[in-house]
C-alpha cells in the first residue's frame, strides 16, 4: 500500500489512520495530510492524548466504567440512588444514558452481549461481578435492576440469561420502554426517545 504514496512515512500514516473504524483510504490521506500541516506541537498533543488514553484509562472496579481513578465519578457520587442498577453492554451506552437527564442511579457495564456467532459467551462478560452487587441488593427496599441492552436478539438472550442468575434475589427487574425498535443500538437513538424509554420502563418478564 505504501508504494502509492511519494514517502512510506506517509503510507505509514494512511495505513494506521485508516484502521480506526468508518475511516476510508481518501479519509485516511486527508487526515494524514491535515496533520502534516500542522504544527509539531498540536500534533504532539494529539498523539500525547492518545497515547494517555491508551495507558492512563482506568476501568471502574464497580461498574467497568472508563474513569481516571479507580472508582468512577458516577459510583463515587454520594447523590446517585445506590439502589438502582443499569445493566449496558458498552461503556458508549452509558454516556448515552447520562446524555439524557432521565436516570440517576448506578450502571454496569458488562462488555458487550452474549454472541455465539462471535465466540462471546458469559464468561467473557462481567456477569458474575453483576450478580454478586445484585445479591448485595437482595432484601434491600426499592431496590432495581433495569436492563437497557441492544433489543436485538443478542441483546434478548443476555438479559433472559442474567434474569435466571438473579431472580432469586427477589430484587425489581424492569427493562426499557419499547419506544425503541428492535434491533435499535442505545448509541444511535435519539436522547429524547431514549429518555422517554428509560423515563417509561416496564417490568421484565421472560
Amino acid at each position: 500500500m505504501q508504494d502509492r504514496y511519494p514517502s512510506k512515512l506517509l503510507g505509514d500514516a494512511v495505513s494506521a489512520i485508516g484502521s480506526l473504524p468508518g475511516v476510508g483510504k481518501r479519509s485516511a490521506l486527508r487526515l494524514a495530510l491535515h496533520l502534516l500541516s500542522q504544527s509539531p506541537e498540536s500534533v504532539h498533543r494529539l498523539t500525547g492524548a492518545i497515547d494517555h488514553l491508551r495507558d492512563d484509562v482506568q476501568y471502574c472496579r464497580e461498574c467497568g466504567m472508563i474513569s481516571d481513578d479507580p472508582i468512577c465519578p458516577i459510583c463515587s457520587d454520594p447523590k446517585r440512588i445506590r439502589t438502582q442498577i443499569c445493566v449496558v453492554g458498552t461503556i458508549r451506552d452509558v454516556m448515552s444514558i447520562e446524555d439524557t437527564g432521565q436516570y440517576n442511579g448506578l450502571y454496569h457495564v458488562l462488555g458487550g452481549v452474549i454472541s455465539p456467532i462471535d465466540g462471546v459467551g458469559p464468561s467473557d462478560l462481567s456477569i458474575d461481578a453483576l450478580v454478586g452487587r445484585v445479591q448485595a441488593l437482595s432484601g434491600v427496599e426499592g431496590a432495581e435492576v433495569i436492563f437497557a441492552l441492544p433489543g436485538d436478539v443478542e441483546g434478548e438472550t443476555t438479559q433472559f440469561y442474567i434474569y435466571r442468575r438473579i431472580s432469586a434475589f427477589g430484587v425489581k427487574v424492569t427493562a426499557l420502554a419499547r419506544g425503541l425498535g428492535f434491533g435499535d443500538d442505545l448509541e444511535y437513538a435519539d436522547t429524547l426517545t431514549l429518555g422517554r424509554s428509560i423515563a417509561s420502563r416496564q417490568i421484565f418478564s421472560t
